[in-house]
């Protein structure tokens, strides 16, 4: 796909041109509405009523009316070629697009925002769809489109499991699956990822990974969650000082180290398997201490000899065998019969 195309229009010069075709207050409601004077402040109805002593419903009536007014002109037939040009840079986007990414992609700053803003309400080219539990803001240039990709997301968070995480080239793989009949122009990464983003149901957490924005993996919200994402990336035994200093790297949150310790301890989702070394209990290590280890070894495989357990242990904890041994030969957990091999020691 060719790269974006560059607005070459200025946006404050065209609304000017488009708003001298309205009366006086006409041309005010709408500056105050959208924020195009220097302020860059939009007024809500009720705020410009009070200003004219009038109800928001006929300010209402005058900002459609002046609108219309805007359309029906022959400065807004004149003006053909930026509303064609800005309908280009849409569809170079991905032709439909939040709202919010349309606008910070356009420019930083806050004015030139409004003006491109107001151009899309008074372009008839544009379709704005407003938020729902679905989607954020959004505009596009094409409906069947558009459809299209919304059909799309909602199969796509259909397809994830509660607290799934999805690497972004699998996520992007897996979107593609679900859009039908869209232009090979589109299939590019970047668009992808904008159309992904229009989802309020789907999202990726700061470690680049995409899921259910209501999960934790997502939406990390306290130490244990930024803890267990930093662990799933790291992948293997981690000391809990790598895990505090990981979590201010990457998501930019002081932790300090006795804390992010404390938190570990707490949270089932993690396993102590060595000298501050922890693991994630999903990965299939057994919570508890060595004897607890050594307890649900003989009771998963039955009686065992020293050597064997000594091997089951050690997949599973990272200490000396000594350790191990020193638990073995504590006859209140453990007790050795004729053969060598190891029982649990019943309760008293």
């Amino acid at each position: 796909m060719s790269q974006t195309v560059t607005i070459k229009f200025k946006p404050k010069q065209v609304n000017k041109r488009l708003l001298g075709v309205l009366s006086d207050r006409g041309k005010d409601v709408l500056i105050r509405r959208y924020g195009l004077d220097d302020s860059n402040k939009k007024m809500t109805l009720e705020g410009i009523g009070k200003k004219y002593g009038i109800t928001r419903e006929r300010v209402r009536q005058i900002e459609n009316h002046s609108i219309a007014t805007i359309r029906k002109s022959k400065d807004y037939t004149k003006e053909k070629l930026a509303f064609d040009q800005l309908r280009q840079y849409i569809e170079s986007l991905g032709g439909v697009i939040a709202e919010e990414d349309l606008l910070c992609h356009v420019s930083k700053d806050k004015s030139v925002q409004n003006h491109v803003h107001f151009m899309l309400v008074i372009g008839e080219d544009f379709t704005k769809e407003k938020e729902d539990e679905d989607f954020r803001h959004r505009w596009h240039v094409d409906k069947e489109l558009a459809a299209n990709i919304h059909g799309s997301l909602k199969k796509l968070y259909s397809s994830l499991a509660d607290d799934e995480l999805v690497v972004e080239a699998d996520m992007i793989k897996n979107f593609l699956e679900y859009v039908e009949d869209v232009s090979d122009k589109y299939k590019e990464d970047e668009v992808i990822k904008r159309w992904l983003s229009l989802s309020r149901k789907i999202n990726k957490n700061p470690l680049g990974e995409w899921g259910k924005a209501s999960s934790p993996n997502v939406n990390a919200k306290g130490m244990r969650d930024y803890a267990f994402l930093v662990i799933r990336k790291h992948g293997s035994p981690i000391h809990f000082k790598e895990v505090a200093k990981a979590i201010t790297q990457y998501f930019n949150k002081k932790a300090h180290v006795a804390t992010t310790h404390n938190e570990l301890i707490k949270d089932p989702r993690f396993v102590l398997v060595g000298r501050g070394l922890y693991v994630l209990a999903e990965w299939g290590y057994m919570s508890g201490v060595v004897k607890d280890v050594i307890k649900k070894i003989i009771e998963k495989n039955g009686p065992l000899a020293k050597d064997k357990i000594i091997e089951k242990v050690l997949k599973e904890r990272y200490v000396k065998e000594n350790t191990i041994l020193v638990n073995l030969q504590n006859p209140k957990f453990f007790f050795k019969d004729k053969e060598g091999k190891y029982h649990i020691a019943e309760e008293k």
